[in-house]
C-alpha cells in the first residue's frame, strides 16, 4: 500500500518495526495540519495503535532562508533542538508528546525524521467556546498551572538547556535587533509601515530604555499559542512546536500569551512581571508577526488567507500600539 509521506512506503513500515515491532503494520498516513518548521503525519496502524511522524526538512521550511543565515528563526528548528527540549520538558515534568525514536542518520533521505506520542484531542483554541463552563475553567487552570511550574525553572544565564557559557549582554537585546530587521523587511512591503518606521524605531528604543538590568531567566515555550496546547481526552494539556524552547525573560513569553488567549489569560497570568519589559516585547512580537505573515504570503504558504488575516491583525495592532 502506498502512502503520501516523505518516507515511501517500504521505508516507514521497516521504521516502525524497528523502532515498535514486527506486530506494528501500517494501515494508513495523513498529513497533519502543522506550522511552517516541520511536517507532521499521523500513522495508524492495524492493531490500533497510532504515532507521529515529524519530519524537519528544510526545503519545505518557510523561513528557510533565515535559517541559513542563522538568524533568529534557526532557534526554533531541527530535530537537535526537538530533542533536547523534549528531554528537558519530560525531566522536568512539562508535559509534552513523548518521543519514540529520531532517525539522523541521512543514509536513504536528506532530512530527519522521528516517531512521536500521538495525543488524541483538540487544540486549546477549541475550548475557547466550549459550552461546559468547568470543562473550560478544568483546562484553563490546569495550563496556567503547567507554565506557572515551567517559568518556575530559572537560572542566571539565557538560552538553551545546553548552553552553559556566560552570556555577553541582556536576552532583551537580541529581540530589539530582531524587531528592526523585521520591521525594515515589513517597511518594504507596506507603505504604512514605511511611514510609521521611524516612530516605531524610536518607541522600540525608549521601551528599551526603561528596562532594568536582570540575572534570572526562567524556561519558556518561546511562541506558546493555543494552537501549540494539544488538550487529550482527559483534559489534560501537553505543550508541542517545542523547539524554541530556552531560558529567557518570562515577560517574553507572557506578552505573547496576553493578547494570544484574551480573556483566558487570565488562567495564565503572573501578577509579578516587569511592565517595561511586557511592552517592549509586545511591540516586538507585533512587529515580528507582520513580517512572519508577509513571508508566508510570498513564500507559498498553502493557507493566504491565514498569513494575509496575520500581518493585517498584527499591522493593525502596531499602529493602536503606537497610537496609545
Amino acid at each position: 500500500m502506498k502512502f503520501c509521506c516523505h518516507l515511501d512506503s517500504a521505508s516507514l513500515q521497516e521504521y516502525m518495526e524497528t523502532v515498535f515491532g514486527m506486530s506494528y503494520v501500517v494501515s494508513n498516513v495523513t498529513k497533519m495540519h502543522g506550522g511552517a518548521q516541520k511536517v507532521v503525519y499521523k500513522v495508524d496502524c492495524t492493531n490500533g495503535f497510532s504515532s507521529a511522524l515529524y519530519v524537519w526538512d528544510l526545503t519545505m521550511n518557510y523561513f528557510k532562508e533565515e535559517i541559513e543565515n542563522n538568524n533568529i528563526n534557526a532557534k526554533s528548528f531541527g530535530s537537535d533542538l526537538f530533542e533536547l527540549n523534549n528531554r528537558y520538558f519530560i525531566e522536568h515534568s512539562i508535559r509534552t508528546p513523548a518521543l519514540y525514536d529520531l532517525n539522523k542518520e541521512r543514509d536513504r533521505y536528506t532530512f530527519d525524521y522521528g516517531l512521536v506520542e500521538y495525543v488524541a484531542g483538540q487544540k486549546a483554541e477549541a475550548y475557547f467556546n466550549h459550552t461546559d463552563s468547568g470543562v473550560k475553567e478544568r483546562v484553563f487552570q490546569q495550563l496556567g498551572e503547567m507554565i506557572t511550574d515551567m517559568h518556575a525553572n530559572e537560572r542566571k544565564i539565557y538560552g538553551k538547556p545546553n548552553h552553559n557559557e556566560k552570556n555577553t549582554g541582556p536576552c532583551h537585546l537580541i529581540q530589539l535587533e530582531n524587531a528592526k530587521l523585521q520591521l525594515s523587511y515589513a517597511a518594504g512591503h507596506i507603505g504604512g509601515i514605511r511611514e510609521k518606521q521611524n516612530k516605531l524605531l524610536d518607541t522600540l528604543y525608549e521601551l528599551e530604555s526603561r528596562i532594568e538590568p536582570r540575572n534570572e531567566y526562567g524556561f519558556i515555550h518561546g511562541e506558546l499559542g493555543p494552537d501549540h496546547i494539544l488538550v487529550n481526552d482527559r483534559l489534560e494539556p501537553y505543550l508541542i512546536d517545542i523547539e524554541g524552547a530556552e531560558f529567557f525573560d518570562i515577560e517574553h513569553e507572557h506578552s505573547f500569551l496576553e493578547f494570544r488567549f484574551g480573556d483566558f489569560y487570565s488562567y495564565l497570568k503572573n501578577d509579578h512581571l516587569d511592565r517595561n519589559r511586557m511592552l517592549f516585547y509586545r511591540l516586538h512580537h507585533h512587529i515580528s508577526l507582520i513580517s512572519g505573515g508577509l513571508k508566508l504570503l510570498y513564500r507559498g504558504y498553502p493557507n493566504r488567507q491565514f498569513a494575509k488575516d496575520l500581518t493585517d491583525h498584527h499591522y493593525r495592532c502596531v499602529l493602536q500600539f503606537i497610537e496609545s
